[in-house]
């Protein structure tokens, strides 16, 4: 009775934990929605702003929506009128010149349309037309190149991201001189209706001024400026890239400059998960994204609470030499992770040093597998993560016991606590309070573990599954991707891509979930 009633206490608990999952999710999509309506709020009010920006604005204002700086000028502000002139003149020089944005942007629809164009000549006595000569004396030139998807789609996007630019220093322009001839307006009526005879002072700060105003009031502008530029040029514009790639045929039977990739819409997507054939792409999934959830939870929490109890032990009263224990286990830091995982890689290999020197002990009679055997080659890459993160644990975790109030222990021992009651009690909660959002950390990390797995094993043993969708034993989605596209001859960038956003949704939405249920999130305040 007991049995059934733990059994049906367990299924009680896995029920609310799945119906928890699915009202995040729930929520989640609320959120979203929410936030899109927002969004979709914040652009009706910003183009009604324009079109009130025309209507009640000035004549200023109204040229200023055609051409950029015009009413800045006219309102005694010329330097600004000339940079923003430059601005809309260089924009419609890039756009159309040859080769220029337009070009791009055209392109863009189909990702081209030749990728490589050859010549022929016909080299007979007397001289021949083509069709009518014998193929032996038909000459090619060398290929001409023309369409490059991959161009293609890196300038468009490029190009779409200047508009997006220009699109928004043109209306910070039309805002400021819609502001700016308020004043000035308002300021020239009330000059006329003094009488004053002095002669009338632009009210509106000068160029100088509001340089000035760039390094005091308004220095957030300036420090904001070159990392905006450059977190735009070197991350999102790769990010958009990567992300539209999925949304193509881009593998090494299309891919430029001999051959031409493009758009798929959403078929990439269901290639990837599709479960249709022996060795498709969606059993691959299911079988990797299992090992991938089964290697990151053991080699986090073991990690984690080995690195606990080392660090408990270390700290202990009766323990000496304290800054002796700490060291040897930090030198194993110092060393370069991949050297060590390759050290690893090279000792316990079937025919490595650790097989050979326990066959001359006698203490086994054929080779251990550590690496070639689908089970042990899991709980290998498992244990010998544990000796390469181990120090790390113990590190953060020696310097949170260290700040744990020695009150809290003294009073739990004069009320007769033990001490594996004290650590339930008061060093565990403690260390998940503060440590909750490293493990979380270090649980993400270790789904995208690359170095482990990679550097010890390569993901294999080989399952011995063949065509597109090989992969190995020990392989997790980072490793698979690797393989998918740079670290063999598969190629498969589009699917690669896509497993890419795959891999970066589930590492987004396990992150929030666990985060929102980490008492560092729920009670927060608490050990202040």
């Amino acid at each position: 009775m007991q049995t059934n009633g733990m059994s049906q206490k367990q299924k009680s608990k896995f029920s609310l934990f799945f119906i928890a999952i699915g009202m995040w999710f729930v929520n989640l999509f609320k959120a979203v929605g929410a936030y899109f309506t927002k969004i979709g709020k914040g652009i009706a009010r910003f183009f009604v702003n324009v079109y009130k920006q025309f209507i009640t604005g000035g004549w200023r204002t109204k040229i200023s929506h055609f051409i950029m700086g015009l009413g800045h000028a006219l309102l005694g502000r010329p330097i600004k009128a000339i940079i923003y002139l430059l601005m809309q003149v260089g924009y419609f020089i890039f756009m159309f010149i040859p080769g220029g944005g337009i070009y791009w942007l055209g392109k863009l629809r189909t990702l081209g349309t030749v990728a490589v164009e050859y010549t022929s000549e016909c080299t007979m006595i007397p001289p021949v037309p083509i069709e009518e000569c014998d193929p032996d004396f038909i000459t090619y030139s060398k290929p001409i190149y023309k369409d490059n998807s991959m161009l293609i789609m890196l300038f468009g996007v490029a190009t779409l991201i200047v508009t997006i630019g220009f699109l928004i220093f043109y209306f910070v322009q039309v805002k400021g001189v819609y502001q700016a001839e308020k004043t000035y307006v308002a300021a020239k009526k009330a000059y006329l209706n003094s009488g004053k005879e002095e002669k009338f002072v632009n009210p509106l700060p000068t160029f100088k001024e509001e340089l000035n105003s760039l390094l005091n009031s308004r220095f957030h502008f300036t420090t904001m400026a070159i990392p905006t530029i450059t977190i735009t040029t070197f991350t999102v514009l790769p990010l958009i890239f990567m992300i539209l790639l999925a949304f193509t045929n881009f593998n090494k039977h299309n891919g430029p400059p001999n051959k031409l990739f493009t758009w798929v819409g959403l078929q990439t997507f269901q290639n990837l998960f599709s479960s249709q054939g022996t060795n498709s792409f969606g059993q691959a999934l299911g079988k990797i994204v299992q090992w991938t959830f089964i290697w990151a939870f053991f080699a986090t929490f073991t990690n984690y609470i080995f690195g606990m109890i080392l660090a408990m032990i270390i700290n202990r009263r009766s323990i000496k030499a304290k800054k002796v224990w700490r060291t040897i286990f930090v030198i194993s830091i110092a060393v370069p992770q991949f050297v060590t995982l390759l050290l690893m890689s090279q000792l316990l290999k079937d025919n490595g040093p650790l097989n050979f020197t326990l066959m001359q002990w006698g203490l086994i009679d054929k080779q251990i597998k550590f690496l070639t055997d689908p089970i042990l080659a899991k709980v290998t890459v498992i244990l010998v993560n544990i000796w390469v993160g181990v120090p790390y644990t113990m590190l953060i975790t020696s310097g949170i016991l260290m700040n744990i109030p020695n009150d809290l222990y003294e009073s739990a021992r004069i009320d007769g606590a033990g001490p594996v009651r004290q650590f339930m009690k008061i060093t565990l909660p403690y260390m998940l309070f503060v440590t909750g959002p490293y493990l979380i950390t270090q649980f993400i990390g270790n789904i995208n573990n690359f170095n482990v797995i990679f550097f010890l094993t390569q993901g294999g043993p080989p399952t011995g599954h063949l065509g597109q969708a090989t992969y190995g034993h020990t392989d997790i989605l980072v490793t698979w991707l690797y393989a998918l596209t740079v670290g063999g001859d598969k190629q498969e960038y589009a699917i690669g891509s896509a497993l890419g956003i795959f891999i970066f949704l589930i590492s987004a939405t396990i992150t929030l979930i666990l985060y929102s249920r980490t008492s560092a999130a729920q009670q927060e305040g608490d050990f202040a």
